[in-house]
């Protein structure tokens, strides 16, 4: 072709010359930037893929931050409730010390109600005082607040978790079906006719005591309840108004695991169960009641509740029989987000209650408080025995909530931190295959790249250049 006024030639060489270039930036760009997607236009479908799991990402990152974050606030609150803990095996040694009174002076006592009196004070001082970032974490301010809660019906709750989701209250429904009851015995008799020996069993142990023909039901069970600290046995007239009704024995506690039993180790003495029937040794009965339409079968007095939204403890009163209760859980506790979209089922929330003197122990035997110069189980008023008791239930109390606590922070966190890094490494494996840059196969399209453009160049010189041979068709 002879046609100088379009060069078609350089067009084509144009065209290729201006891809190859193209390929070339778009190499380096990737090369320099690491991405493989750094425009829309690069990949519409990838980008779209690649953000979304990056929202994903930015999500577990921030809730593994949390769940480390939760993990220090419960540490924090077992490292104090540890020291709780250490006190109140320092008054327990006191208040067994001041029990010795016949090698203990009254100065003696009233030294180890200083010391006391003190540990008291300061576990206070720690309930009152523990923090993280601001938050009080066991004076009770991380307790699940309630509503309605019948003191006649219900002597102690502790809710350990509770899930309102996007509810203002968690209504709780208690149907008591079978109330608890204590292991009981009878002797019908007004007294007993010869001499008897009694083996008198309970829980707490076993006491051997004689009486002689002619003993009354009343004296019987004066003497048993002399030693009923040491047996867990009780005893009283069937009719309190009646002499001559007979002996009730029942055991200290409620339900399947209390016992009484009374058995003749010399002469004759016939005990009744409450049906009737001839028997020396009797067992409570647990409560039985539905809490919200779950059944549960308790432990004497004690219910235990434990599902998805709602995990409680309630101890019934004794008084209280079959029928029914309610209350609400209207919030509280420490809600720590573990999941990376905010939602009721990425949410975790627990109660921490107070273990300041006035909160620890029961309403049966008392409040570490009770224990102080002036209480009604100091040791200087001689009620070391009391005092005994309420120290254990103020220990078991605190060692329940750190095995909570550490139970949280083992079973809940640390499996949440563990599931949340795997899926993390997952999500990262699979943006990257989406959006970086493969170095190997880039640098493969560079080298081609840079080739073509070289080439390019050349051919486009060649092709501008053909047009002047048009010149030696021209005359001389």
């Amino acid at each position: 072709m002879t046609r100088i006024n379009t060069n078609v030639r350089s067009l084509f060489a144009q065209q290729g010359l201006a891809q190859a270039q193209n390929a070339l930036s778009t190499s380096l760009q990737r090369l320099s930037t690491g991405l493989k997607i750094n425009s829309g236009a690069d990949d519409p479908a990838g980008l779209i893929a690649s953000q979304g799991l990056k929202s994903e990402m930015s999500g577990i990152t921030q809730a593994i931050s949390n769940s480390q974050q939760a993990n220090n606030v419960i540490a924090t609150a077992d490292g104090a409730l540890g020291e709780v803990s250490t006190m109140l095996q320092t008054i327990i040694g006191l208040v067994d010390q001041a029990a010795n009174s016949g090698a203990m002076s009254a100065d003696e006592i009233a030294a180890n109600q200083l010391q006391v009196d003190s540990a008291i004070q300061s576990i206070t001082r720690i309930s009152n005082t523990t923090e993280f970032d601001g938050q009080h974490l066991i004076d009770g301010s991380m307790d699940y607040l309630t509503s309605g809660v019948s003191t006649t019906a219900i002597q102690s709750l502790q809710i350990s978790q509770a899930n309102l989701g996007t509810q203002p209250n968690l209504p709780v429904n208690v149907d008591v079906l079978t109330s608890a009851k204590q292991g009981s015995l009878e002797f019908t008799g007004s007294s007993i006719a010869k001499s008897v020996t009694l083996q008198i069993q309970g829980n707490e142990g076993t006491q051997v005591l004689s009486f002689v023909s002619g003993t009354n039901a009343s004296a019987i069970a004066f003497a048993i309840n002399t030693n009923s600290d040491s047996t867990g046995v009780m005893a009283s007239l069937i009719n309190p108004s009646a002499a001559t009704s007979g002996i009730m024995f029942q055991s200290s506690g409620y339900g399947s695991n209390s016992f009484v039993s009374v058995s003749a180790q010399s002469g004759t003495f016939n005990t009744q169960d409450l049906q009737g029937n001839a028997v020396s040794r009797a067992t409570g009965v647990d409560a039985v009641a539905t809490v919200n339409g779950q059944k549960v079968v308790g432990n004497g007095l004690e219910l235990k509740l434990s599902t998805s939204t709602l995990n409680l403890d309630m101890t019934l009163d004794k008084t209280f029989g079959a029928g029914k209760t309610s209350f609400a859980i209207t919030g509280g506790g420490a809600m720590f987000q573990l999941g990376p979209q905010v939602s009721s089922n990425q949410q975790v929330s627990i109660g921490i209650q107070s273990v300041a003197a006035n909160k620890l122990g029961n309403g049966l035997v008392g409040y570490l408080s009770d224990i102080v110069t002036g209480g009604s189980a100091s040791l200087v008023s001689g009620n070391a025995a009391k005092a005994s008791q309420i120290v254990q239930a103020a220990v078991q109390q605190v060692a329940d909530l750190r095995g909570r606590l550490g139970a949280f922070e083992k079973d809940t966190l640390d499996t949440n931190i563990n599931s949340l890094n795997v899926a993390l490494t997952n999500v990262t494996s699979s943006n990257s295959s989406i959006s970086d840059t493969d170095f190997a196969l880039e640098t493969a399209n560079l080298s081609r790249a840079q080739i073509l453009v070289q080439a390019g160049t050349s051919v486009l010189s060649t092709a501008n250049s053909t047009p002047q041979t048009v010149l030696s068709l021209l005359p001389h």
